[in-house]
């Protein structure tokens, strides 16, 4: 596989567990608002590991935006991040994972893609365009047999609202999530890679176009 982000160290320490596990791992420092880097790190992942064949776009970003008052530059950010940027990669990617085997495209969405959520407009707009564009290109690239689904997590522990400053205290974030998630416990990052290995493997072949839910039951609620 071939992994990518900003910072090398942390890619480093994913890599080396991965080959620990016996994994072929290829690390691409890129930032995907950039396209140099998105065209670099397809040429590395292609040049690595002989063809491409699955694609998952789990880089994002959060922030606390609104209409009144406007905070353009943080939509920018945001939409950049979370749109642009999948776009990008995306249609770069494309071409090779047509040409391989059992191709299939996974887009990292989230429940604010489902439902709004006041002040995180440009978080929300942009996983609501993350779930259509799957769409779109799971009817688009169906006829080359590649298929493409949305994953829609709740809050999950990570580092999402940490690295951006999304949250003041998140522990008492976490902590909220106890009440906000009907199954009373925010998700755990391995929960989410399993949904992924699932989509990606051959035992989900007929599973495309899905925005597929994994978020406690979150969205099962209601503000009453």
């Amino acid at each position: 596989m071939a992994i990518t982000g900003r910072r090398a160290a942390r890619l480093a320490e994913t890599a080396a567990t991965a080959r620990a596990h016996g994994v072929t791992a290829v690390e691409i420092v890129a930032e995907h608002t950039r396209p140099a880097d998105n065209a670099a790190a397809v040429e590395q992942a292609v040049a690595g590991l002989g063809g491409l064949d699955i694609l998952v776009n789990a880089a994002g970003v959060i922030g606390n935006d609104s209409i009144s008052p406007p905070r353009p530059d943080e939509w920018r950010r945001i939409l950049d991040s979370n749109l642009e940027a999948v776009y990008d990669l995306t249609h770069r990617a494309t071409p090779h994972i047509v040409a391989g085997v059992r191709g299939s495209i996974v887009n990292l969405s989230s429940v604010a893609g489902l439902r709004p959520y006041a002040n995180l407009l440009g978080y929300c707009v942009s996983k609501a365009a993350i779930n259509t564009l799957t769409q779109c290109l799971a009817l688009e690239l169906a006829p080359h047999g590649v298929r493409v689904n949305a994953i829609n997590p709740g809050v999950v522990v990570s580092e999402l609202h940490v690295t951006g400053n999304a949250v003041s205290d998140y522990a008492a974030f976490l902590e909220r999530a106890r009440s906000t998630h009907p199954l009373g416990r925010p998700g755990q990052p391995e929960e989410i890679a399993a949904l992924v290995a699932f989509l990606v493997s051959d035992e989900a072949g007929w599973i495309t176009g899905g925005l597929h839910v994994i978020d406690g039951g979150r969205t099962l609620t209601s503000l009453r």
